[in-house]
C-alpha cells in the first residue's frame, strides 16, 4: 500500500528564522543607503520570494537585484547560528515520518535549506527538498508542489501540504492537494480560512489530523 504523501513548508511552519530574516533585510537596506521600513511590514510579506518582498517593501525595480545580492550575503552568515526548529516541530517531523513519504516546499533556496535542516539534525527524513532556485514559478504556482511530488514519484492522491500563510493552501489548491495550515508562523488565522477549513495552532495538530483522516 502507498504511504501518503505530507509536504512542509519551512519558516513558520518548522523553523524559526526570523531574527536572521530581519536582519538580513535591515543589512540590505543599511548597505544600498535605503531606509528601512519596519520589522512588522518585513514580516508580513515572510513566505513570498525576496524579489517580491523587496518590490513590496517599496524598493525600486532597479535596484532589488542589489538588495538581494546585500540579503543573501548577510544571511549565509548568520542563518545556521539564529534558526531554531519551533516548538514540536522535530515530533511532528518524526510522527509524520512514521506514517508517510515527507518533503519540503519553500521560498527559500533549496542550497540554504538542506545545509539548515541538516545543522538542525532533520534533513534525513526528507525525500526531497524543493526551494525556489528549483522552479520558474514559486508559491502560490503549483509547480514547486507538483516538481516535489515528481521527484519523489508520487502522485496528488492523499497528498498534503502544510503551510503557515496563503501562498502554501494557494499553490496546493493549485496542484489539487489537500491545504492544511498552522497559526504557529506568519499567516493570520482569519486568512488562512479562506483557502482552506483546516487550520490548527501548531504543526503537530496538523500532523495528527492527517493520522486520523488517513485511520
Amino acid at each position: 500500500m502507498k504511504k501518503p504523501t505530507i509536504l512542509f513548508d519551512l519558516d513558520g511552519t518548522l523553523i524559526d528564522s526570523t531574527q536572521s530574516i530581519l536582519d538580513g533585510f535591515k543589512f540590505a537596506f543599511l548597505e544600498n543607503n535605503i531606509k528601512y521600513p519596519c520589522d512588522e511590514f518585513v514580516k508580513n510579506l515572510i513566505g513570498y520570494p525576496l524579489e517580491i518582498m523587496f518590490k513590496n517593501l517599496g524598493v525600486k525595480a532597479d535596484q532589488i537585484d542589489e538588495l538581494v545580492k546585500s540579503y543573501k550575503k548577510r544571511y549565509r552568515t548568520t542563518y545556521l547560528e539564529k534558526t531554531t526548529l519551533l516548538p514540536e516541530a522535530e515530533k511532528s517531523i518524526l510522527m509524520a515520518y512514521e506514517f508517510a513519504d515527507i518533503g519540503v516546499v519553500t521560498t527559500k533556496t533549496s542550497k540554504y535549506s538542506r545545509v539548515l535542516l541538516e545543522n538542525l539534525g532533520i534533513a534525513y527524513y526528507f525525500k526531497v527538498i524543493i526551494g525556489r532556485d528549483d522552479v520558474v514559478n514559486p508559491k502560490p504556482d503549483a509547480e514547486p508542489i507538483l516538481k516535489a511530488l515528481k521527484n519523489m514519484q508520487k502522485d496528488r492522491l492523499q497528498a498534503y501540504m502544510i503551510g503557515d500563510t496563503k501562498l502554501d493552501a494557494l499553490a496546493a489548491l493549485s496542484a489539487k492537494i489537500q491545504p492544511i495550515c498552522v497559526t504557529c508562523g506568519y499567516g493570520k488565522k482569519e486568512d488562512l480560512l479562506k483557502h482552506t477549513n483546516q487550520v490548527f495552532d501548531k504543526t503537530i495538530d496538523a500532523v495528527q489530523f492527517i493520522k486520523k483522516e488517513l485511520n
